[in-house]
């Protein structure tokens, strides 16, 4: 106990505490360091797995088609590789494909123009799929159908199936086009749908078409069967015996109506990839080459000679065509319509 203390000159003292031993000191720091250390690797192993999840889910492991070579850039949004739910495209599966709409009016000459585009070898194009008002009725019945049609789904006599290099239909102007015009302008932008307009120059010559093709829908004129087109010079000598009686009083306002449909047709689809055609240009002999070229130069498809068994219904000059011929000459002449009177193309 001497050693404890601590004597002072005046007298005081100070009683000095028993040292401990720094051996256990130490032993309980190096036992707070390891649980400190086993609790923050605890964490950062949770952490780590937590991190490894998040990117298994965000970046999964997408298969990609071998794309076809020799596809320029710009293309690229109008290449699609799709995958049919009832067959295998087997060998043609990296095959890339082309998705196109005919868009027309009837007696535009659609019908005859998507027989020449079906006889390529790589084209299919589906017919007047939207005749059905089913199809039409509303936007998804549309979407529906549209997805059916350029996912190689559809069947029809023009399916080329596995091996089609451009796949399209014909869509007449008042089958729901018109009416959901945003909504589809908006379908084939995000799917890189191209349009093909195909319009009549002179709406004359398509009136006196409509009016017989509606007159035979109901005389039925070739054995009690209505048909729209013909092969045969004997079926269409047949039916371009009709001749109708054109309205004189409504005819300058349904011409009008006509072109105002056309021009918004333009209108609401002027940012889609598309061209425009003209049935006197493709009818002409002088010109129909060329349109047929670039044609398939559009669908990106090798140019090959397109044929057609179809014959021309209506012939000739247009006042052997129309019972009041005196009226219709009457009506138009001296307006931009006059023009209709001279033949535009060669027959």
């Amino acid at each position: 106990m001497a050693n404890d203390l601590c004597f002072f000159n005046k007298g005081t003292f100070i009683i000095k505490p028993p040292k401990k031993s720094p051996l256990v000191l130490r032993m309980i720091v190096l036992a707070f360091a390891m649980i400190c250390g086993v609790y923050i690797c605890l964490i950062c192993l949770n952490q780590i797995n937590t991190h490894t999840k998040t990117r298994l889910v965000n970046f999964p492991v997408i298969e990609r088609p071998c794309h076809a070579s020799g596809i320029k850039k710009w293309e690229i949004p109008y290449v699609h590789y799709p995958k049919p739910k009832t067959y295998s495209r087997a060998e043609c599966a990296d095959n890339p494909v082309k998705f196109f709409a005919i868009l027309s009016m009837q007696r535009s000459g659609s019908g005859w123009f998507e027989t020449l585009l079906n006889s390529h070898i790589n084209v299919s194009s589906n017919g007047e799929i939207f005749s059905v008002k089913d199809r039409r009725s509303n936007v998804s019945s549309i979407v529906k159908t549209l997805d059916k049609v350029y996912n190689l789904d559809w069947f029809s006599s023009a399916s080329k199936n596995e091996c089609t290099a451009a796949v399209g239909f014909k869509w007449m102007l008042n089958q729901g086009l018109m009416q959901h015009h945003k909504e589809i302008a908006d379908y084939f932008n995000s799917r890189g749908v191209s349009a093909i307009f195909l319009f009549r120059r002179n709406l004359l010559r398509r009136m006196i078409s409509v009016l017989a093709n509606s007159y035979d829908q109901h005389a039925k004129t070739l054995n009690r069967t209505h048909k729209s087109h013909v092969h045969s010079l004997e079926e269409a000598e047949e039916l371009s015996k009709y001749k109708p009686t054109i309205n004189a009083t409504s005819l300058i306002p349904d011409l009008k109506l006509v072109e105002e449909r056309t021009a918004k047709a333009l209108e609401y689809f002027k940012i889609t990839r598309h061209i425009i055609l003209y049935y006197e240009d493709l009818i002409n002999n002088s010109t129909k080459c060329q349109k047929l070229i670039d044609v398939q130069e559009f669908l990106r498809v090798p140019p090959r000679d397109l044929k057609s068994n179809q014959v021309k219904i209506h012939k000739g000059s247009l006042e052997k065509q129309v019972v009041n011929w005196n009226d219709v000459q009457k009506t138009l002449t001296g307006t931009p319509y006059e023009s209709f009177f001279h033949s535009d193309y060669q027959i």
